[in-house]
């Protein structure tokens, strides 16, 4: 998939060294691996300076709750030098290029055991905090809001508990949130769409409920919900994500319903995924408007109805998956868009002379009973 393809390496040496703690958009949405940069600093210079003192503790309260650093990550966390501690990355201060501060910590792929501890809130310039694919656990420190210039919290692949950390609505500057691959659980707040992010990753966690009715409040140009169980519809307020999403994908999220045509109104989406839930009814025509689709994904649901000759010709759809449905016609080129070049997925469905379908008695169990979706609300479709 394009988002988990996007988790390339960036110039994080670049974007520390033109930090100005007013962050620009972010250089990439998906993800940062960890770079080396050139540190300037002394022992005797943090002695005036209280702003590395200040990481010094935060460091050192940190590194005496890690139990576990199997690829010695903190090994030289030793003495008042924090620029040169490996993972930590130092910028100037920008009213006073003579000052070290500490701009960015990046542990990516430590295997690092521990906890967050409260000290964590003296890193008050801190701007990227990335802890991607850690032994983390435990809930996040309360502290946290200190962190105001904090940009880029990726938090993903670790084991933190508890319900959504809602100390992470209280960081100002945040962009970008990563908080997939946890043991989060229980509803998402709808106060996390009323923030200003970039990116919102929170699959593969134990999030249920609904997904909440302002959704596209935000401003994200991709959102990702796969592999959690939030059941219920996608929201019509999805159209207000019309003028930033690219990516949307809601795999697995036991999501019901009709596919909403507001759908269609997303016209920069080039990602749209919701395989694997329960919807139901036809694809909606509107879809057939986005034309930077690239990958389209409908497979293993319970959609009715024809394939619109209108997505099939979309001009940049590269790989399009409506298996596992009971759509029971093709129209136009869709029954071989190997011709026009795209991928697709057509297996198990209820085309007439296709291989691979299902029985005609699989076929009619549904198809008799069509479902109107004007006349339906999501709770009335099971």
């Amino acid at each position: 998939m394009a988002f988990s393809s996007s988790l390339a390496s960036t110039a994080l040496v670049l974007l520390l060294l033109n930090l100005s703690f007013s962050i620009d958009k972010l250089a990439a949405k998906h993800g940062y691996t960890s770079t080396h940069h050139h540190r300037h600093h002394s022992r005797s210079s943090l002695v005036t300076n209280p702003r590395l003192h200040q990481a010094y503790l935060a460091l050192q309260a940190w590194k005496h709750v890690i139990y576990s650093d199997p690829y010695n990550f903190t090994s030289n966390w030793v003495g008042p030098s924090v620029c040169n501690y490996t993972g930590v990355y130092c910028t100037p201060f920008p009213n006073n290029t003579k000052i070290q501060v500490v701009a960015g910590i990046d542990l990516n792929h430590g295997a690092i055991a521990g906890f967050l501890p409260n000290e964590l809130g003296l890193l008050s310039d801190l701007a990227i905090l990335h802890l991607n694919s850690n032994r983390f656990c435990g809930v996040l420190p309360l502290t946290l809001p200190n962190l105001t210039l904090l940009s880029e919290l990726d938090l993903s692949n670790n084991r933190f508990v508890g319900p959504f950390p809602y100390v992470v609505l209280s960081l100002p500057s945040l962009q970008y949130l990563d908080l997939r691959y946890n043991e989060f659980e229980g509803p998402l707040p709808p106060q996390l769409f009323n923030k200003n992010l970039d990116a919102i990753f929170v699959n593969n966690n134990r999030f249920t409920s609904i997904i909440p009715s302002n959704l596209g409040t935000s401003t994200a140009s991709v959102v990702v919900f796969a592999n959690n169980n939030f059941g219920g519809c996608l929201p019509p307020s999805i159209a207000n994500f019309a003028n930033t999403l690219e990516e949307l994908l809601l795999i697995n999220t036991n999501l019901s319903g009709c596919l909403p045509p507001e759908v269609g109104y997303l016209y920069k989406l080039r990602v749209l995924d919701v395989s694997s839930n329960k919807l139901v009814g036809p694809i909606p025509y509107s879809i057939a408007g986005l034309a930077h689709l690239e990958q389209l994904n409908f497979g293993h649901n319970m959609m009715t109805g024809n394939v619109p000759v209108g997505v099939c010709v979309l001009p940049n759809l590269a790989n399009f998956t409506y298996s596992y449905n009971f759509f029971c016609e093709e129209e136009g080129i869709c029954s071989n868009l190997t011709a026009k070049g795209t991928v697709f997925d057509d297996r198990r469905n209820c085309l007439p002379e296709k291989p691979l379908q299902r029985s005609k008695k699989e076929c009619d169990a549904v198809l008799d009973h069509p479902v109107n979706c004007f006349e339906h609300h999501c709770g009335d479709l099971y």
